[in-house]
């Protein structure tokens, strides 16, 4: 399992991209010394676990100890005050805004972080679902991993050769199910929006 942190890429007027939006993939992973001998190992070598269960205090501590600092890192300068909304899905694993160790966390510097949680009952509102794994995983079964490091490897590859282009679409898409959201008046009586991006980048009408 991993969480993954993105934000909206930018571009500058002439179409090239000043952040890729890319915040960081972090796996759920502990290592463990083997226990026994076995062809591709000695007893004792250390090998990568994937954690089977995660729980509140493995989310609370990726998002204090991973994700803010990898926000604080890669943010943008020139965004201006540094208010960052952390968007997380429904999952119960979660934590929310009100956490007591999260509020000792959530100010650092010139950064102050705000947990939301997903708009109940609203799939389409996921942004990573709506398009970025599906990317990520077409890169990512092209590199074939053998055991648990490959699979590291090649989703951490697959990542980081994902363009800046394609999570913009992603983020476009995700304006237009928010378009749709509204003209429905909340519910999900809409249609998934079909718009073609490449022809309105090529035609010079996104950046």
């Amino acid at each position: 399992m991993f969480t993954v942190a993105v934000a909206r890429p930018r571009f500058n007027a002439q179409g090239e991209c000043t952040f890729d939006g890319k915040l960081g993939i972090f796996p759920f992973t502990y290592q463990e010394a083997a226990k026994r001998n076995s062809k591709n190992r000695d007893k004792g070598t250390m090998v990568t676990k994937v954690v089977e269960s995660v729980r509140k205090e493995e989310t609370r501590d990726m998002l204090i100890n991973q994700i803010v600092p990898a926000i604080m890192q890669k943010w943008p300068p020139s965004e201006g005050p540094k208010t960052i909304f952390i968007q997380q899905d429904n999952a119960r694993t979660h934590i929310t805004q009100s956490d007591a160790i999260w509020q000792q966390a959530h100010q650092q510097g010139d950064f102050t972080f705000i947990l939301v949680q997903q708009p109940p009952n609203s799939p389409d509102l996921n942004i990573l679902d709506l398009g970025f794994f599906k990317s990520i995983q077409s890169l990512m079964h092209k590199k074939m991993p053998k055991d648990v490091d490959d699979m590291l490897d090649a989703v951490n590859q697959a990542y980081y050769e994902l363009e800046a282009r394609t999570l913009g679409n992603v983020w476009l898409s995700y304006q237009y199910v928010m378009s749709e959201i509204l003209k429905a008046k909340g519910s999900n009586n809409y249609d998934l929006p079909h718009v073609n991006k490449k022809r309105l980048f090529a035609q010079g009408r996104l950046l």
